[in-house]
């Protein structure tokens, strides 16, 4: 089912104990409210039995921010999909444009790691986006759409209402640019006429797009107004309890 949400992508930062009280602050902003959100946390690997246990589930949601694409065996540094499932986490970042650019990720590759995420219930927040050459050389919507095909377009229709699509304008991630909430709408009705080609409309009506490029509070309620853009996966502003939860505030 389409749902709003907000999900903090922490990448690599915060030790243990700076990860546990960043993740106890917005625990308690989100104990006395009622945002029209889902709220989701990303945290790296090291953190997440640990803040399992210092969070209300029913509050605030736990994700790791990747997951391997084998389920186990001699495959040193990996982390499986199991193993994020055993700390209680549910959700679980694929493709971000930052593993597809620094670690060579492939379509191939993500459409292992789809594949164990759904089979130990965890709920992929599948990353998809240009680089600023493909925006200027307007092949953009040729990109994603590819992107989408490649990683995702294997799944039978019940499989992929259970993913959530994060779309990164990847000219616009830690450059403090920021695609206009047009061009955001933009692409999202696009990634939904994509979806409702290939499953349906009732399918793409369900899934929920949420806009991952420099979401900060002093935007989030114009991107978050226009009808195809269901939340944010946030980078730099979920590092702090109070920007982050303005996000969260912010529908």
């Amino acid at each position: 089912m389409r749902k709003n949400i907000v999900a903090g992508n922490w990448k690599m930062n915060t030790t243990l104990p700076e990860g546990i009280k960043l993740a106890e602050e917005v625990n308690a902003a989100l104990a006395g409210a009622e945002p029209k959100c889902d709220v989701v946390i990303c945290v790296p690997f090291t953190h997440l039995a640990s803040i399992n246990n210092v969070i209300d589930k029913n509050k605030l949601g736990l994700g790791a921010e990747n997951c391997a694409d084998h389920k186990s065996g001699a495959y040193t540094g990996e982390i499986s999909a199991p193993m994020v499932a055993s700390t209680g986490a549910t959700y679980v970042i694929l493709g971000h444009s930052e593993r597809r650019q620094y670690y060579g990720e492939t379509s191939e590759t993500l459409r292992e790691k789809v594949r164990l995420a759904l089979d130990n219930n965890l709920t992929p927040i599948f990353c998809i986006g240009e680089v600023l050459e493909q925006r200027e050389d307007s092949s953009f919507f040729e990109v994603v759409k590819a992107q989408i095909e490649e990683g995702l377009f294997n799944l039978d229709a019940e499989e992929f209402g259970k993913i959530v699509l994060a779309y990164e304008p990847v000219w616009a991630i830690g450059t403090g640019k920021t695609a206009t909430d047009d061009q955001a709408q933009e692409m999202h009705a696009f990634i939904r006429k994509t979806i409702a080609d290939k499953y349906g409309k009732e399918v793409a009506d369900n899934t929920s797009i949420l806009y991952g490029g420099s979401c900060k509070p002093s935007n989030a309620a114009q991107l978050f107004a226009k009808p195809d853009v269901d939340g944010g996966l946030i980078g730099g502003a979920a590092l702090e309890a109070a920007s982050f939860m303005g996000i969260v505030n912010a529908f």
